[in-house]
């Protein structure tokens, strides 16, 4: 009996053994060995020389271009001399939902005075689903899809809403992850020279 016992634990711990090794081996084919480049890398022209630069404040903002419901296109360093709100949002989530009407008030308030506000959609959902939410929430600003998320990725958004504000020269000025309130918008505009509403 003493020896049927130990010949089991033997056959479990060899298969432990076993299972270990199989899932080394397999992180090792997945990720490649330390150096090798592994056997999932990105293509070489998918790949940036140089990393992106990060979206923090004082730092410029990341330029990109991006396409809205109607088609059209819009690149962010088109619009210096702007103060620019860039807000990244979804359809399904409710504190983007909220913060909408202020965005659409602040702009209709200070579009003429060179305020722009741009929604950028982080979810990649569909344009009919936009459309939907839009007609609920009407805006006027321009809404732009990013599709696989480059953009946003570009922007480091971890979560929504996330929202920037970018001064008239292209340098980030503020960051907001999360709901963004009206007192806390009017403090961000009031510090880039829009009074108080």
């Amino acid at each position: 009996m003493d020896a049927a016992s130990n010949s089991s634990r033997a056959m479990w711990v060899m298969m432990g053994l076993g299972l270990l090794m199989g899932l080394l081996a397999g992180l090792v084919i997945f990720v490649g060995w330390p150096g090798s480049g592994g056997v999932f890398t990105p293509s070489a022209q998918n790949t940036p020389q140089t990393p992106a630069p990060a979206a923090v404040v004082g730092a410029p903002a990341p330029d990109f271009v991006l396409t809205d419901l109607n088609g059209q296109t819009l690149q962010l360093s088109d619009l210096q001399g702007k103060v620019v709100l860039l807000n990244f949002w979804a359809t399904w989530c409710a504190p983007c939902e909220a913060e909408m009407p202020t965005l659409e008030d602040r702009y209709k308030t200070f579009s003429g005075n060179g305020f722009q506000v741009l929604g950028v959609n982080a979810d990649d959902e569909k344009i009919e689903t936009i459309q939907g939410f839009l007609e609920r929430v009407p805006v006027s600003f321009p809404i732009l899809l990013d599709p696989g998320l480059t953009v946003s990725d570009l922007y480091r958004v971890r979560g929504l809403p996330t929202t920037y504000l970018i001064d008239r020269e292209g340098v980030v000025r503020a960051v907001q992850a999360g709901y963004l309130s009206d007192g806390q918008l009017d403090r961000y505009l009031s510090e880039l020279g829009f009074p108080s509403q």
